[in-house]
């Protein structure tokens, strides 16, 4: 995006006990979320010991012990930059996580997938402030005719910006929870980590944002999971990553699942061959880990409103002129 004034920069932190959310870490964040509070280090902890519990786990060759591996992660930020402005002005666009496995008996150190978790400012202006206010004043529904449009032109242009390309040598794999508004039909594939492929009825309305960012969408469970995951991905899923790699993406993301979502993903009761998600089931177990999910939904219309004044208003116009010429 440098010939339209536009730049990225990326900055990494590391995601362990000592984790201290920056001042300008998304405070929706699912990690920054656990990192506040009395028991913030024990949440991290216990987060942590779960991630490389589950990796083993998913990794059981040459491991008799199930402690052979750790997973590492780091928090990725990405900041757009408007005509060369000081780093330090970076509007910040995304949050992803980046795992790295870190095998104990070699001593390698294995990069992971970046991606797992996915933040980003646009997309709490999308869903909070500007399809609200469409739905108000649109009685017949449905969502403004560019919605997701100038995010996903953005995210597109990040992934084969040189920012990203330098630092990544694949594409991303977002991994979210599977949607309760609709079935699930359990299928006969199955991969070694990823587990059970599940296939949707139908499209939902997270498949078509993510499908604006150019990403197709894939549902495994994995052994010993209950629950499936959305694999959001670019490219081949299967092909494209190795089985350690897509463990340390399962591992780091069942993880925080069953501790923001344990209704589904710390449910007593293993996915049925049709499965319909429910937030509302009380047949599942809580972590130790303390969540505040009421405050994440929140905070979620704070930072939309962050987002529309910092960037949507003063920038909006030519940001929506570029993603109109990306597009063609």
């Amino acid at each position: 995006m440098t010939d339209s004034g536009f730049t990225f920069t990326i900055n990494s932190i590391p995601f362990d006990e000592d984790y201290r959310p920056a001042d300008n870490t998304r405070a929706t964040t699912n990690f920054a979320n656990l990192a506040r509070g009395e028991r913030r280090r024990e949440n991290l902890r216990n987060t942590l010991r779960m991630i490389n519990n589950r990796f083993n786990s998913l990794a059981p060759w040459d491991n008799a012990a199930g402690d052979r591996y750790a997973v590492e992660l780091r928090i990725v930020s990405a900041g757009l930059l408007i005509d060369a402005a000081r780093v330090a002005e970076a509007f910040p666009l995304i949050e992803i996580l980046h795992t790295t496995i870190v095998d104990r008996i070699t001593g390698a150190r294995i990069p992971g997938i970046a991606g797992n978790n996915f933040s980003s400012y646009i997309r709490d202006y999308d869903f909070s402030v500007l399809l609200p206010d469409h739905l108000a004043h649109h009685a017949d529904g449905g969502v403004p005719v560019d919605f997701g449009n100038l995010h996903g032109n953005l995210f597109k242009h990040f992934v084969r910006s040189a920012a990203y390309r330098d630092r990544f040598a694949k594409p991303p794999v977002i991994c979210l929870s599977v949607s309760s508004s609709q079935h699930y039909d359990r299928s006969t594939n199955e991969h070694p980590v990823l587990g059970v492929e599940y296939t949707a009825e139908r499209s939902s309305s997270t498949d078509a944002y993510f499908g604006k960012m150019g990403m197709k969408v894939r549902y495994f469970m994995p052994r010993h999971a209950v629950a499936p995951l959305a694999f959001y991905h670019l490219g081949d899923l299967i092909g494209d990553h190795t089985d350690l790699e897509l463990a340390g993406t399962v591992s780091t993301m069942e993880t925080f699942q069953k501790i923001y979502r344990p209704e589904i993903y710390n449910a007593n009761s293993v996915a049925a061959a049709r499965y319909r998600p429910s937030l509302t089931d009380q047949d599942f177990s809580l972590t130790r880990i303390v969540y505040d999910r009421e405050e994440r939904s929140r905070l979620a219309v704070q930072q939309g409103r962050f987002a529309e004044e910092q960037l949507i208003k003063p920038h909006g116009a030519r940001l929506h002129q570029w993603s109109e010429n990306f597009a063609r």
